[in-house]
């Protein structure tokens, strides 16, 4: 049997693990949340719940992993059996179904965003009306293309595997994308008005603490910006050996995703002050309100370059995750070749998404079952395999192995208690909100 694959070190599993987290929520959504709900107030219960509750379901998902040596299915099917329970292999599928979802409609966005690069790169960008070329754009048969190359280009890079693939191409664009951050971060900053921006993200405003809304929206944020949906976290957790250090792992993970939203906040929201525009978030941000600000600009076409390359690092980065999640359940699964699982995969993907790209209708609902109830129910399900059919002290076992420093029984009732009731109350709180995160 084939040896299996490893990260080469810690370095370069932080930093894959970064870039799984560091996807478009960081980017189109962190920002206009720090400023719409208190400003550095909203700071305080979104580092508490990441800290506390984000790490801890990190280092569930990567011990998860490494325990099994596989992905969340083989672990579900492993620990089924070992208590003689049945619906293991149905359970199992679940985390790669729910993952394969959410890189569908991840990838027909990736699209969009490759657009919108050859567009700056191209310096069509000055000359589109942005109010109305996305919604001439999205949802028709001109997005095929784009949501094709998307695909390709994750494909390419999980049929080079771990090493070759996963590790080195974040090692590569983590760094690129730091500096292209630093740039523009540069250059919003010394646009006039700027720093009413700046005020918008880093004024505390106190009130906001005691709204609901707030704590809600800090749990959304925290929960989802660091990737726990029960697959993609596993399946990096199962390429690590015993050596790793896990908490820390987990802990740097959550400390740099966050610096990095905090990062994009700041190349964002002094710009759209400085324009005298509406923050908003989401597409309407990325395809709308900047591609605006950059036709304002001095080198705009340049800038809004370097802008989409970098979202492009983001995405990317995220959906190799995506994708290498169902292929490694599919591999362990009927013991098949990367190569040939993974484009059967990219090729299903594509044609599933296909009617996701011509309706934007079906792209919101089906992104909407994906992440406010799939997603979330996933990492429940793997949570509640971790701590209470493997349980016990086989959890702390399996968590301290490679610490430096160990943790303490402390942690099990977190996990089991704290961490899955919370998930549960993020599902809830998704659907009364009609999403959180």
């Amino acid at each position: 049997m084939k040896e299996r694959e490893n990260f080469t070190g810690k370095f370069g599993f932080v930093i894959s693990c970064v870039g799984a987290a560091l996807g478009l929520g960081n980017i189109w959504l962190f920002s206009y949340r720090l400023g719409q709900y208190g400003g550095a107030a909203f700071l305080i219960p979104y580092f508490l719940f990441v800290f506390i509750l984000g790490t801890t379901g990190l280092i569930t998902e990567f011990s998860f992993g490494r325990k099994f040596r596989a992905g969340s299915y083989t672990g579900i099917v492993e620990s089924f059996k070992s208590k003689s329970l049945k619906g293991g292999k149905f359970f199992g599928m679940l985390p790669p179904i729910g993952l394969t979802g959410v890189f569908i409609f991840y990838s027909i966005v990736i699209g969009w965003i490759l657009k919108y690069f050859f567009l700056s790169l191209t310096g069509s960008i000055n000359t589109i009306d942005t109010t109305t070329y996305f919604s001439n754009f999205a949802g028709t048969p001109n997005t095929i293309f784009w949501f094709a190359l998307a695909i390709i280009l994750t494909l390419i890079i999980v049929c080079l595997g771990i090493g070759r693939g996963i590790e080195k191409l974040n090692k590569i664009i983590m760094p690129l994308l730091l500096l292209i951050f630093i740039i523009l971060i540069i250059r919003s900053l010394t646009l006039p008005d700027s720093f009413e921006g700046v005020k918008y993200l880093l004024v505390p405003r106190w009130e906001n603490l005691f709204k609901i809304d707030t704590w809600v929206m800090a749990l959304g944020q925290a929960f989802f910006t660091v990737s726990l949906n029960g697959c993609g976290m596993v399946v990096y957790g199962s390429y690590i050996n015993d050596k790793f250090d896990i908490p820390s792992s987990a802990i740097q993970t959550a400390i740099f995703d966050t610096l990095a939203a905090l990062l994009a906040s700041l190349m964002i929201m002094p710009a759209v002050f400085a324009y005298g525009l509406n923050p908003s978030s989401g597409p309407s941000l990325l395809f709308i309100t900047l591609p605006k600000i950059f036709q304002g600009m001095n080198f705009g076409a340049l800038l809004s370059t370097l802008f989409f390359l970098s979202v492009i690092f983001a995405a990317i980065s995220s959906s190799v995750n995506m994708l290498e999640g169902p292929v490694e359940a599919f591999m362990a699964h009927f013991k098949s070749n990367r190569i040939k699982t993974s484009i059967a995969i990219s090729v299903l993907c594509f044609l599933c998404g296909i009617p996701l790209s011509l309706n934007m209708g079906i792209f919101d609902n089906f992104s909407n079952l994906i992440t406010i109830i799939i997603s979330p129910l996933c990492a429940l399900l793997v949570a509640v395999v971790f701590y209470y059919i493997i349980g016990g002290e086989n959890v702390l076992i399996e968590v301290n192995k490679g610490a430096h420093k160990k943790l303490g029984k402390w942690f099990i009732p977190l996990g089991k208690y704290i961490f899955i009731l919370v998930t549960i109350l993020v599902i809830i709180l998704g659907i009364i909100y009609g999403g959180i995160g």
